[in-house]
């Protein structure tokens, strides 16, 4: 493709050079730059892109997009000046990769909870109802029935067109993906046409990258702004800061609720391990999920294959035969009468809904014993919080180790006592190695008890100084629960 090409999406960019020039290839990593390429110097958080130009170039960058064009640089280099090059690199890639998001019906999920559950449950629900369909998520990516693992939850710019390109080649006609703030704040969405955006709730995390809970909540409301008038903006009205991403979007909007008036309501009507009996919009369904955050995701789900256009009662029939997502309330039954379940919930809320999900079926009738840690280098102000979350909701607690990353895992144990009490420490046991947090819950347990696992739910590793070492809560479980058969 030719250099004139490429960068005609590009909104006003100031040229030096020529034009003319056939390009190789895009890239944002100057070591990975072969002779033709397009180099984007891109301002990151740890990493000013600018600072690798001449580098790019002594490796066969033939054009170089910018911010500022370096002083006192003598190259044949073909320079494109941009206000910003983060912004531009998503629109570079979507016209090296054909505007593949433009051939896809293209579904954003924000949030701070329920995104993987709620796009994968769109993927699952796409392809029962026939279509191929593109994932892409926290979890794992999927072009149609292929991985692709998956590293962040919204991939680059570069990554991510590539892999919509990969699914308009292999036939589909939808995409749901997680859109993460981190992803929103630094333009990696940019270039992509959304047909459709659902928000799930906001709640406090990632304070270490935004700062404040209203920074985290612009970021969230920004990829709403953005969506062209075509596509619909779908919101939890039960969320405080739900109203608030409609506030200026042109898209279509679409509100779901269980407690006020919306396009989309719904009901529990009765809870067990085994699922839940809803109604949604005066129709009765039973679904495999159980807690009153499956039902908001859920309704999401039905809201969102409504305005997509499919009919309501091929929706719930397909709802009905959906599962649980790895990790996300994986529940694990032992032979003695008490139940595991596995869960991802890894912020204060995340942990609450969980939990309550958990008294909504017990309705008293069991203990709660909770296994739960807190992340390394990540936001320590939700440590104290999810202690006093677990500690509030449950009989038991144990507090461990989760991916303590290059923090000392007792230290942040000791973080997460900081939000204790003398009487709540009476019902909390520390215990740094995980393994054996697991195996005490275990003993401790009795028939109709439950074991909440928390904080890492589909994780297989535990990230220790840099290294990830495999650790898999359910195979821990499993394993323990064997011994009992035996």
């Amino acid at each position: 493709m030719k250099l004139k090409e490429l960068i005609s999406s590009l909104p006003s960019p100031l040229l030096t050079g020529e034009t003319d020039k056939v390009i190789t290839g895009i890239q944002a990593d100057s070591r990975s730059v072969v002779e033709g390429n397009l180099f984007v110097a891109v301002r990151g958080t740890a990493v000013d892109g600018h600072t690798y130009i001449a580098g790019a170039i002594e490796q066969g960058a033939v054009a170089i997009v910018c911010e500022e064009i370096p002083a006192g640089l003598e190259s044949t280099c073909s320079f494109i000046q941009v206000k910003d090059s983060a912004d531009a690199l998503g629109k570079l890639a979507s016209a090296w990769y054909g505007f593949p998001s433009e051939q896809l019906m293209l579904v954003g999920v924000t949030g701070t909870n329920g995104k993987t559950t709620t796009a994968t449950l769109l993927y699952s629900l796409f392809r029962k109802l026939g279509y191929k369909t593109g994932l892409l998520s926290t979890v794992c990516n999927y072009i149609d029935n292929e991985a692709v693992p998956t590293e962040h939850t919204t991939p680059d710019p570069l990554t991510l067109h590539a892999l919509l390109a990969r699914m308009v080649d292999a036939g589909c006609e939808y995409a749901f993906m997680e859109v993460s703030s981190h992803a929103v704040d630094q333009r990696r969405i940019s270039g992509l046409h959304f047909d459709g955006a659902i928000f799930t709730n906001l709640t406090r995390d990632h304070l270490d990258y935004h700062k404040t809970v209203d920074n985290y909540l612009k970021a969230k409301k920004t990829f709403f702004d953005n969506l062209p008038a075509t596509a619909f903006a779908l919101t939890n009205m039960d969320d405080k800061a739900g109203p608030v991403m409609l506030q200026n979007t042109t898209a279509k909007k679409l509100t779901y609720s269980l407690r006020t008036l919306a396009d989309f309501k719904a009901k529990i009507l009765e809870s067990h391990f085994e699922g839940t009996d809803l109604l949604i919009n005066d129709r009765e369904v039973m679904v495999h999920f159980v807690g009153r955050f499956n039902t908001y995701n859920l309704l999401a789900v039905y809201g969102a294959a409504v305005a997509l256009g499919e009919e309501p009662e091929d929706i719930l029939i397909g709802l009905s035969t959906l599962q649980s997502v790895s990790g996300r309330f994986e529940t694990i039954r032992s032979v003695l009468g008490y139940t595991a379940i596995v869960d991802y919930a890894h912020t204060p809320d995340a942990l609450s809904n969980v939990l309550n999900g958990i008294h909504e079926v017990l309705e008293g009738s069991g203990r709660v014993i909770t296994v739960v840690g807190a992340g390394g280098n990540r936001d320590k102000g939700k440590r104290p919080l999810m202690a006093k979350e677990a500690v509030d909701k449950s009989d038991q607690v144990i507090l461990t180790s989760d991916n303590p990353r290059f923090e000392e895992p007792d230290a942040i144990i000791q973080d997460m006592v900081a939000g204790l009490s003398a009487s709540d420490m009476q019902r909390t046991l520390c215990i740094t190695d995980r393994t054996q947090a697991i195996k005490t819950a275990i003993m401790l347990a009795k028939k109709g008890d439950v074991i909440l696992i928390a904080g890492k739910g589909h994780e297989d590793y535990q990230d220790v100084k840099g290294v990830k070492h495999h650790f898999d809560d359910r195979e821990k479980v499993q394993e323990i629960f064997k011994t009992q058969e035996l």
